[in-house]
């Protein structure tokens, strides 16, 4: 066969076509079953009945039966325990003693004859009620004979012997399931109670609590019985995680007697562990943790208080360093051939992972731990109860943590280092982060060294996410699975069609593309980015104390920031080129605080960067980051009309100077359309504030001298030009004039400027249904209805007021009917003019 395809790609093909094949052949082996059912249904048959008396075993047992039986032996247990107690009195020594040797002898022999006949169920039900018998026996046995007893002492030995009879009773009636389960319940009891008997604290209890689950321990290793092997692993864990907790608390007030104690539980646990597969992962997790919490007891009281959680740490890093050992022997073989010495032992699987997700998890802890001097560090400077410029923060130091804190992030960070997976070099990246934000809270540095520290912080990070390579060194490329393990990505294979999909032939084998590859450096790089400008709204936040320090940090970090914009990629250099123009309007507006300019005057500054981003976008002329800067850009240039309108001259002034960015702007292709209309609105809204401001009150002198030479340009252009659009040939020149006029118009009490502002509307919109204009058609009837409206508002006010209140909202409803009867055909002459207005140019 002659194929493109490797072998071994055509081979995992082939695999994956037999597999679909297969699956498409078992759907349709169901599908017809299905359908043979769906003809030819099966007629029921009757069962033949079990041979002898036709009659259900008993060793089947149905629900019915079930609950008759638990019923019965409920009430046979009422009745024993109420005989106990109330007329246990009025009986000599020798009947007490008959009653008990009969009642109690008949049952438990009792389930003997009945699993003889095979009745299993009643059987159970009789053995239960002889169990709880022999327990009201030694009840009664303690109130008649042995009544000077101490209770807990008698209780545990009682228990002891009831565990041991209860024992050999499931052995010898090895069908009975309950005695067995009952015989350990019963042996968790003698050695924590004899122990309270004797007299001993917490930590005696704690160990006879660890002694009793290694018993259970043992009893589920070795036992076959499910029901057995349940009830003590459950036992086990409720005695064994007492005697941990306790153990843990003693490692806080009293580290040499509760190091032993957690050591035999993390030796119990890790056995546990070793021998059971299926439990190895939880079992040495809490092995890990039980020695992690001794030792680190035990530096605790041998260390300065600083230094607690260091050692843990310590200790939990230890653990976590197991993952990365090797060895060639298994825990349950010889060694391999051709490896190492015979003598070193290879941890499982699971003990490892679980011991080392132990200790990750106490170094994880540790890091929480050191992560409130970070925050600290981060926000302090954004919480300001004074002015800027005001040295609140520079007056004094910051709160001071323990400096251990950075031991502790810088331990951790060397240790994700290590780890050859993305996950835990962004990890890294992150903790060396928060250590060099907490370092000036944790040594108590001055002010100045903080802000350089800060400085210093955001450069680094800025100049990996620009260049990540050295953080992704020893990862490898591939998928995001893959690349989140560390192993190269497979070939790239098409996907399987579901069983319910027709089979349409083999797809051709396509490499990844790289919009399905993850990049480590990509994910390590966002990881510095979010570092990067975390710390530069901090140091910017920090450098609003002094004058000169927000000059010099807001110069470096646009510089920073620009850099990032120029050799950056992706989505990171567009959201640095936007926040450089942030950072270069804080520094427009500092200068300007400086300086002591007049809010109308900082407006004015203000407008150099629209101006400069307009330039920059002029030079890169295409791409999200030229676009995203003019945007950006723009938005400071709203600032400035904010600032400015508190003096209405000014804010003509800035209006009119971002008109004239706007029209720059227009110059280019790509930006022709927007800039040319944000243009000639900017400059229209400048001419009428101008006009406000000056108190005209006709401005007609003032528009018509630009509206006449605009559309003598426009026509000029229409002539060069027939597919020109009529907007941006007539529309900024008719506007001009009529929208001015019609402001006038809306407050003149004169009847004159409305009607000659309508004649003029009226030939407008006349001259563009004429010549098939849109501009003129839509401005012209605009300004003539909206004109006609405030010369007919007076008499529709004086008409309404005249009519009664119920006819308006009835006329209303009747045009609404109207309107809904015919709503498909109104759409449609809606749709209609549309179209014919679109048609015009």
């Amino acid at each position: 066969m002659n194929t493109p395809l490797p072998p071994a790609d055509e081979l995992v093909l082939v695999d994956r076509e037999l597999a679909r094949l297969d699956a498409r052949r078992s759907e349709l082996l169901a599908r017809r079953a299905w359908l043979v059912r769906a003809l030819y249904p099966p007629v029921p048959a009757m069962a033949p009945p079990p041979p002898g008396t036709g009659a259900v075993a008993d060793s089947t047992p149905r629900s019915a039966q079930n609950v008759l039986l638990t019923l019965g032996g409920t009430l046979l247990t009422i009745a024993a325990v109420a005989f106990t107690l109330v007329s246990w009195g009025s009986m000599g020594i020798g009947g007490r003693a008959a009653v008990l040797l009969v009642v109690t002898s008949a049952a438990l022999a009792a389930p003997v004859a009945l699993l003889r006949k095979g009745l299993v169920s009643t059987a159970e039900s009789v053995a239960a009620l002889g169990l709880v018998l022999m327990i009201l026996d030694a009840y009664a046995l303690h109130r008649v004979a042995l009544a000077g007893t101490d209770g807990l002492g008698y209780t545990a030995v009682a228990s002891a012997v009831l565990a041991g009879a209860w024992t050999a009773y499931g052995s010898v009636l090895p069908r009975l399931r309950i005695p067995l389960p009952a015989a350990v319940v019963a042996a968790q009891l003698p050695l924590p109670l004899g122990v309270l008997a004797a007299g001993g604290g917490p930590t005696a209890f704690a160990w006879a609590a660890l002694v009793t689950a290694a018993a259970d321990l043992a009893v589920v290793l070795w036992t076959r019985p499910a029901s057995v092997r349940i009830t003590a692993a459950t036992g086990a864990t409720a005695l064994g995680g007492w005697s941990l907790l306790t153990g843990g608390w003693l490692s806080l007030t009293s580290p040499w007697s509760g190091a032993p104690l957690l050591l035999a539980g993390a030796a119990l646990s890790l056995y546990a562990a070793w021998r059971r597969p299926e439990l190895a992962a939880a079992a040495s997790a809490l092995a890990g943790l039980s020695a992690t919490a001794a030792l680190g007891g035990l530096l605790r009281a041998a260390l300065p208080s600083d230094w607690t959680v260091p050692g843990y740490v310590l200790c939990g890093l230890a653990l976590a360093g197991l993952w990365r050992t090797d060895s060639t022997r298994d825990a349950s073989g010889p060694a391999v051939a051709g490896g190492p010495a015979a003598g070193t032992v290879r941890l499982p699987r699971g003990v490892r992972q679980g011991l080392a997700a132990s200790g990750a998890g106490v170094v994880a802890l540790g890091g929480l731990w050191a992560l409130p001097p970070a925050a600290v560090g981060l926000l302090g400077p954004v919480a300001r109860t004074t002015d800027v410029w005001s040295g609140e923060h520079a007056k004094r130091a910051l709160t001071s943590y323990p400096a251990t804190a950075a031991l502790v992030l810088l331990v951790a960070a060397a240790a994700l280092a290590a780890v050859p997976r993305l996950w835990a070099r962004c990890g890294a990246l992150a903790a060396v982060w928060a250590l060099l934000t907490a370092l000036p809270v944790s040594l108590g540095l001055p002010y100045a060294a903080t802000l350089v520290l800060q400085l210093l912080t955001t450069a680094a990070a800025l100049w990996l996410a620009v260049r990540p390579g050295p953080l992704a060194r020893g990862l490898k490329r591939g998928g995001a699975k893959d690349a989140a393990a560390g192993r190269p990505a497979g070939p790239v294979l098409p996907p399987l069609p579901g069983p319910g999909t027709p089979w349409t032939g083999w797809a051709p084998l396509r490499p990844p593309t790289r919009a399905a590859v993850l990049e480590p450096g990509t994910a390590l790089g966002w990881c510095a980015y979010a570092g990067g400008l975390a710390s530069a709204v901090s140091a910017v936040a920090l450098a609003l104390d002094v004058r000169g320090a927000t000059f010099a940090s807001l110069g470096v970090l646009l510089g920073l920031l620009t850099g990032v914009a120029v050799f950056g990629e992706g989505a990171r250099r567009v959201v640095s080129a936007c926040v450089a123009v942030l950072t270069a309007t804080g520094l427009v507006l500092s200068v300007a605080a400086d300086a002591g300019f007049e809010a109308h005057w900082t407006a004015v500054a203000l407008l150099l960067v629209p101006a400069a981003t307009a330039a920059v976008g002029a030079r890169t002329r295409t791409g999200p980051t030229a676009l995203a800067v003019e945007i950006t850009g723009a938005c400071v240039g709203l600032l400035a009309l904010g600032i400015a309108a508190s003096r209405p001259a000014f804010l003509a002034l800035v209006l009119a100077l971002g008109g004239v960015i706007a029209a720059a702007t227009a110059v280019r292709p790509e930006r022709r359309r927007f800039a040319s209309w944000t243009a000639a609105v900017l400059f229209l809204l400048a001419t009428w504030v101008r006009l406000a401001v000056s108190d005209v009150t006709t401005p007609e002198a003032y528009t018509l001298p630009v509206t006449v030479p605009a559309l003598v340009v426009g026509f000029l252009r229409r002539r060069r030009d027939r597919e020109a659009s009529s907007w941006p040939a007539y529309g900024p020149g008719l506007a001009a004039t009529l929208l001015p006029s019609l402001v006038a118009a809306w407050v003149d009490p004169d009847w004159v400027r409305p009607l000659l502002l309508g004649v003029a509307a009226l030939v407008v919109t006349l001259l563009g249904a004429r010549f098939r204009l849109q501009a003129l058609l839509v401005l012209g009837g605009g300004a003539l209805a909206l004109d006609g409206l405030h010369e007919l508002a007076p008499y529709v006010v004086q008409v309404v007021d005249a009519l009664p209140r119920w006819l308006p909202p009835a006329l209303a409803g009747l045009l609404l009917l109207a309107v809904g009867a015919t709503y498909e055909q109104r759409l449609r002459d809606a749709r209609r003019l549309r179209e014919r207005l679109g048609r015009m140019r």
